[in-house]
């Protein structure tokens, strides 16, 4: 099954409210005007993209530690995905497809770095839970998602919607001013801080942004 199909696959179950979920139908108006906003705003437009050399940055590590992006590119070419939370089960699919075709990204002398918006601990839990074979950086208040032009402020209906439902966005993030990044990835970038490809849509359910540089 394709990336695209679960997550075709894991809307309809989520709108169908299907046991795993409990979620009321009235929510669903909620998140997809949530999602029809940022796509309105045009912000994606603006963000970094191919063809623009890519920012500095300095997320924090597994372990705490700063990791910059210098020392990242050494190791080859980088392939850069912006990932959400693990909190979100959509954004979990994304690298746990990535993972499966990393062979054949680092077959290419590339290697695959993630950068969420969560302290360093929920990091090593993404890792953990999606068995994954690549880094998941902290990019705890988005500074670096800022810098590429993605970092977007949380309408106060979907914080409240949040709250509701008992997702602690600040005690995952460890940001108060609650901030996301919009969804992206940037493919090949080299020693002159260039992306040959990027891929950024405000739409969360879409596959473009979680698939690998070898894929079709």
């Amino acid at each position: 099954m394709s990336l695209q199909d679960k997550l075709d696959a894991f809307k309809a179950d989520f709108k169908a409210g299907k046991p795993l979920y409990h979620v009321p139908p009235e929510i669903h108006p909620i998140m997809e005007r949530a999602t029809a906003e940022p796509i309105a705003s045009g912000q994606a437009g603006r963000a970094v993209k191919a063809g623009d050399r890519a920012p500095q940055f300095r997320p924090q590590g597994q372990d705490g530690n700063e990791v910059s992006s210098d020392e990242l590119r050494a190791r080859g070419l980088l392939v850069l995905t912006f990932y959400r939370d693990v909190w979100c089960p959509y954004y979990n699919l994304g690298p746990q497809a990535n993972n499966e075709v990393l062979p054949q990204i680092q077959s290419l002398g590339a290697n695959v770095v993630a950068v969420s918006s969560q302290i360093a601990v929920n990091s090593r839990r993404s890792v953990r839970d999606n068995e994954l074979d690549f880094p998941v950086l902290s990019d705890a208040i988005n500074e670096t998602a800022a810098a590429f032009g993605l970092r977007f402020n949380l309408p106060d209906y979907l914080v409240d919607l949040y709250k509701m439902h008992n997702n602690d966005l600040p005690g995952s993030s460890g940001d108060p001013s609650l901030t996301l990044p919009i969804p992206a990835r940037y493919d090949a970038i080299g020693q002159d801080e260039v992306a040959l490809y990027s891929e950024i849509n405000p739409d969360y359910v879409s596959s473009r942004c979680f698939r690998a540089m070898s894929d079709p």
